[in-house]
């Protein structure tokens, strides 16, 4: 029976982030199927609008999920006593995201655009890198080489020497670069409450990304 000895290896890297995504739910409840996709419709043509007026291009807004369910609210029948389902209408619920790097300075922009359309949508922020999979990769070769310095420590400790690698087990989890500095609710607040039409000075110098992720490895001593 061959020999072997398993070592799981870390690896561990920060990366400045250089992309902003911001994330942007258009929603709202109509009487009629059709009027909720007309409604959707032009909820997304004023974005558009907006976004476009100060430099993007219309393709840059990707929508990532839109569905219409139909939308009931709980109440109690005082005769009954008991709980019943009342339909209030169609909800339509379009997500999107925006991308842009960092250095372009649009963020207060494109938040007064977010801030000014009528039927105040709902955002999140977030920061991560425009090349993940070179992170990815890095991060990789950091675990294995980490793998392999415990398992020479381990291997010269018990009196033993690697041989070749049999076996390499990776999850091939996601590793998620993102990073998230903006309390975007109590942001969210406030633009809507000015309903600000021009850009806005906003000074945020997001921290680095921590990410680690693991690779464990087979080695056959002798």
């Amino acid at each position: 029976m061959e020999r072997t000895i398993r070592v799981t290896g870390k690896g561990r890297i920060t990366v400045a982030p250089d992309i902003i995504r911001v994330i942007i739910t258009q929603s709202g409840i109509r009487d009629t199927h059709e009027s909720a996709i007309k409604a959707s419709a032009e909820s997304k043509q004023e974005l558009n609008k907006g976004l476009v007026g100060i430099g993007f291009n219309k393709e840059d807004l990707k929508t990532t999920h839109f569905n219409i369910n139909t939308e009931y609210r709980q109440y109690n029948d005082r005769e009954t006593g008991e709980w019943k389902k009342e339909f209030i209408g169609y909800k339509f619920t379009h997500n999107m995201k925006l991308e842009f790097s960092i250095a372009s300075n649009m963020l207060g922009k494109v938040l007064a655009v977010v801030a000014s359309c009528s039927d105040d949508p709902e955002f999140s922020i977030h920061y991560t890198v425009s090349d993940p999979d070179k992170a990815k990769n890095e991060l990789l070769e950091k675990a294995v080489t980490d793998s392999k310095v415990k398992a020479s420590v381990l291997s010269n400790a018990a009196g033993v020497r690697l041989k070749e690698i049999v076996f390499i087990d990776y999850s091939w989890g996601e590793v998620n670069f993102v990073s998230n500095p903006v309390d975007t609710f109590e942001m969210g607040e406030s633009l809507r409450c000015a309903k600000m039409t021009d850009g806005i000075d906003l000074d945020i110098e997001p921290e680095d990304i921590d990410v680690t992720d693991t690779v464990t490895v087979v080695w056959s001593i002798f």
